[in-house]
């Protein structure tokens, strides 16, 4: 039976058509993994969840390409996105232990702002950068504004707000 019987099949629930399907198109799927992660597990682990998603979509399957080029193109999206979320986790690890370093070097140093660390590392980026460049650098509004690329009123209103959350979360801190 070919390729377009079985898709057929397999798009009409016969699982043994899909199963028959995957499993000729597995060690293809598993070559092409292989020499783009260069990792046996992660390309093991991506042929798996490859062939997860596609026996969930293979109503989406159209027909325009052949199937080996559609699982191709899902285990290239999956690559892409655990990369991703590596970068993502990387940057967080790296973040996290220059927080602590910080924390740290401002404990040994006896100056008492280790609390307000901790909620400029819970602000988003814009407010965080916003409120140290114009109250550890002095920075003018429209500085700031040049700088980041926003409007003189985008940065006040972000220090503005970041300096109330910054001083409602120190009322906590000081309460308990």
């Amino acid at each position: 039976m070919d390729d377009k019987d079985l898709i057929q099949k397999a798009k009409k629930g016969d699982t043994l058509a899909l199963s028959e399907l995957l499993q000729q198109n597995y060690s293809f799927l598993i070559n092409y993994l292989m020499k783009v992660t260069l990792h046996p597990q992660i390309a093991e682990d991506l042929t798996q969840e490859t062939m997860m998603k596609s026996i969930e979509k293979i109503q989406l399957y159209n027909g325009k390409s052949k199937f080996s080029s559609w699982l191709i193109t899902i285990a290239t999206n999956l690559f892409i996105d655990q990369q991703r979320r590596k970068k993502r986790e990387k940057n967080w690890l790296e973040q996290e232990q220059a927080l602590r370093k910080m924390k740290w070097n401002a404990a040994n140093m006896y100056e008492e702002w280790t609390d307000v660390l901790d909620v400029l590392a819970r602000m988003n980026e814009e407010i965080r950068m916003s409120i140290v460049l114009k109250h550890y650098y002095g920075y003018t509004y429209e500085e700031i504004g040049k700088m980041m690329g926003v409007a003189e009123g985008t940065v006040k209103s972000r220090v503005s707000n970041g300096l109330k959350r910054i001083r409602k979360e120190l009322e906590k801190h000081e309460e308990s």
